[in-house]
Formats: structure tokens, sequence, C-alpha cells
């Protein structure tokens, strides 16, 4: 082969392969855009026979997935490369990697359990993980949830059905649990009244159940008042917070002194 013709050789080999290149890039992207059209339109079928959005995430996740890998394979058959070898190549790979990462694939397991058993679904207050907050997507392997102080958490799927689930978004109202310390003087009584009626006067407090004030202990310092008004969870620390303002309002207007423990004398 003279110069020319290896020229010529390469010349033809380099096109070939840049063109190939330049066709797999354009199929890379055309390909990810439809795949991210026909999981829109999945999406969008689903929302609109008013699916939970726990399954639509979930099973969008899955479908991408499985099209993302179709596209990577198509573009290797393309190079020419047997997709059939590679199949066989990633299944041994898989077996390896499965081995490896037995704790991902049990996220991916819990997953599909609890999509299954539906402890809870997106949107809802939970806790779980030792993490509260409100359940933003339920994924392939882990579960993200937005605390309530705004912080974006991923929990794996794994942690979350080993361990117990608390839902408050299950019932329709959630207690809320505050107590007041009264002084030694102060009728308890009266002051269950009073708390009665400001606690009644504070908005989203639910009627039924009632809101709970009764006499929960007596101590050194006098008595001790739970105050449990009930409220749906989204209103859960707007009550919470104004149950606070509302027994101290009630304590200034009634003048009640400040708690102060019981001094006991001994003689000599």
């Amino acid at each position: 082969m003279d110069m020319a013709e290896l020229q010529s050789f390469v010349t033809t080999t380099v096109a070939d392969l840049a063109i190939k290149i330049a066709a797999a890039i354009a199929f890379w992207i055309v390909g990810r855009w439809l795949i991210g059209k026909v999981i829109g339109v999945i999406q969008a079928a689903m929302n609109r026979n008013n699916i939970d959005p726990t399954l639509t995430k979930y099973l969008g996740s899955i479908v991408a997935v499985s099209l993302n890998i179709a596209l990577v394979l198509g573009i290797l058959g393309y190079f020419g490369i047997q997709t059939t070898s590679f199949a066989a190549l990633l299944a041994g790979a898989g077996v390896a990697i499965g081995a490896a990462w037995s704790g991902m694939l049990g996220n991916f397991a819990a997953g599909a359990f609890m999509l299954v058993l539906r402890p809870f679904k997106v949107g809802d207050f939970v806790g779980i993980g030792g993490i509260v907050g409100t359940v933003k997507e339920l994924g392939l392997f882990a579960t993200t949830i937005v605390t309530p102080d705004n912080v974006v958490t991923l929990v794996g799927n794994g942690k979350v059905f080993g361990e117990t689930i608390y839902n408050y978004s299950s019932n329709p109202v959630r207690r809320v649990e505050r107590t007041a310390q009264l002084a030694g003087g102060v009728d308890a009584l009266d002051a269950i009244k009073r708390l009665q009626a400001a606690v009644a006067q504070i908005p989203n407090v639910a009627t039924s159940p009632a809101p709970e004030v009764t006499l929960l202990d007596i101590n050194l310092n006098g008595t001790v008042i739970a105050v449990r008004p009930y409220t749906h969870t989204d209103h859960y620390w707007q009550v919470y917070f104004d149950t606070n303002e509302a027994m101290v309002r009630v304590a200034q207007e009634a003048g009640w002194p400040a708690p102060m423990p019981a001094t006991r004398f001994v003689q000599g």
C-alpha cells in the first residue's frame, strides 16, 4: 500500500468515523428529547385520570431508565457493536454489581413494596427514618422529603421501609400538645374555662373533636393544664404558635402570678 492509498484509507475511515460520531450525538440528543416527551405524555395522561402522584413519578422513573438503556443499545448497534454480546456482558456485570450494591437493590425493592402497600403518598406529612417533613417524591432508590425548615432530604427506601413510619396526614386532624403551668393560688377550674374560650377562637381549630383543656397534673409549682386543640396537618404550626399566644394572653388578662416552687421550711 503506497502513501496515496494509505492517505485515502485514513481519510475515508476518519470521515466515516466522524459521520458516525456526529450521527450518534444527534441520535442521543433527539432520543433524550423524545424520551422527555414520552415521559411527559405518560405522566400527563396519568394526571388526567387522577392517578396518584406517587405512582405517576415512580412509573415515570422506571420508564425513563428503560428508554435510556434502549437508546444506548441502539447507538451501540449503530456503531456495529453486537448488542447481544453487550447485553450478556451487562447481565454478568449486573450480577457483580448486584452483589456489591445489594443495598441499592434493597432500596429499589423497598420502593416497589411501598408503592404497593402505600403507607404514604406524595404531599403527606410524615416521619420516616428519623426525618420529619412533606413527601416530595418516591424515587426508585430514595424518598425525597422537604423538612419544615425547607431542606430537601433524601432517605433510602430500604431505611424508610425497614423503620417505623409516622403518617401525620392519614387522619383528618392532628392534636396539638401544649401545657400551661399555673401558680398555686390560681383557680384551676376558672383557668380551664378561660383557656377553653380562648382556644376556641383560634383560626383553623377543629370543632370535632373539640379542643381538650383539662387538669393534667399537680406539682410543687401549682397545677398543670393540658391544652390540646385539633387541626389539619397543614395548619399544625399555625395553631401551635397561636395556642401559645392565647395562653400568654389569657394569663396576662387574668393577672395570674408567675408559678413559683413551694418552699419547705425545716426547723432545727
